[in-house]
């Protein structure tokens, strides 16, 4: 791995994006640069060529995506404008300007029929044309194959952006009872634990050369439901509301989501010597982080 001084930060306003940035201040040895959408449109290849045209880094950590799981349904274009076109431009700058990249991709490039955690290398069957547009993007960078890594996570949230956590606390505080999905299982992962791990790898240990551009999972340790996941935040919060298990079938999406998607980390954790937080515990951590910035 180059050494490292300047990191792009691409889809600054997301909620990993403002995560790194609000740890940046711990990593004074690197000059970060986040951007938005305004600075760098990743829906229009001319933009992007021309902002690397005059803009040269050490690291790029795309944290930028089209994450609108229902909408990409109708807007499949623009999902893979955004999350497979531009991944593979930025696999072809990064390559052409010696640039580590680091991309983010997600746990719907499964199916979400197995019965066991998932490993970096499991069949891949995205469901969706979120997930497939997150999958074609992850294939076109291993085989542009610039320096770096992808990493897969699921349900993200933090105090940051829109996200479960906070829709949550909100609908909790307006109702009496509410009704959330119990039969779709994984692992949410807290975006400043992610940010964490990103940064580790980055000023700790360098990346671990693989034969080729090697794909990790991260989320928080620990396995649940929405419907756990729901009564959790309204248990940490004391908001007393009735929280009903519904089945999938009961709350028809545009697009459909893995039923299972627990990740297995061993890989991340034993290439970097990272700890991974139980589920639980982070979640507190965001919920006081979210009563710090009231």
């Amino acid at each position: 791995m180059p050494n490292i001084k300047s990191i792009l930060v691409t889809g600054a306003n997301g909620q990993l994006g403002q995560s790194i940035n609000s740890i940046a201040p711990e990593y004074p040895e690197y000059q970060f640069h986040f951007v938005t959408r305004n600075q760098l449109d990743l829906s229009d290849i001319e933009n992007i060529t021309t902002y690397f045209q005059k803009n040269n880094f050490d690291l790029i950590i795309n944290c930028a995506a089209y994450t609108a799981v229902d909408k990409a349904e109708q807007e499949a274009e623009l999902a893979d404008a955004i999350n497979h076109q531009a991944v593979k431009k930025l696999a072809e700058i990064a390559k052409e300007q010696s640039t580590v990249l680091i991309h983010i991709s997600t746990d719907y490039v499964f199916d979400g029929t197995s019965y066991k955690p998932y490993v970096e290398t499991n069949q891949v069957n995205p469901q969706s044309n979120y997930g497939a547009s997150k999958l074609k993007g992850e294939r076109a960078l291993q085989i542009i194959s610039p320096e770096g890594c992808i990493i897969r996570t699921s349900w993200v949230y933090s105090e940051f952006a829109n996200n479960f956590v906070k829709t949550m606390i909100k609908l909790g505080q307006q109702r009496d009872q509410l009704s959330v999905i119990f039969d779709q299982i994984g692992s949410p992962t807290y975006a400043k634990d992610l940010a964490q791990a990103i940064m580790k790898i980055v000023a700790n240990n360098g990346l671990i050369k693989h034969t080729k551009l090697p794909i990790y999972n991260f989320s928080n340790e620990g396995v649940c439901s929405w419907y756990d996941f729901a009564k959790a935040i309204f248990e940490m919060n004391n908001i007393n509301c009735n929280v009903s298990p519904i089945e999938t079938k009961d709350y028809p999406t545009p697009a459909k989501r893995p039923h299972y998607s627990l990740l297995n980390k061993a890989k991340i954790k034993l290439d970097y010597d990272l700890i991974i937080p139980y589920w639980k515990d982070s979640l507190k951590s965001c919920l006081k982080a979210l009563q710090e910035r009231k």
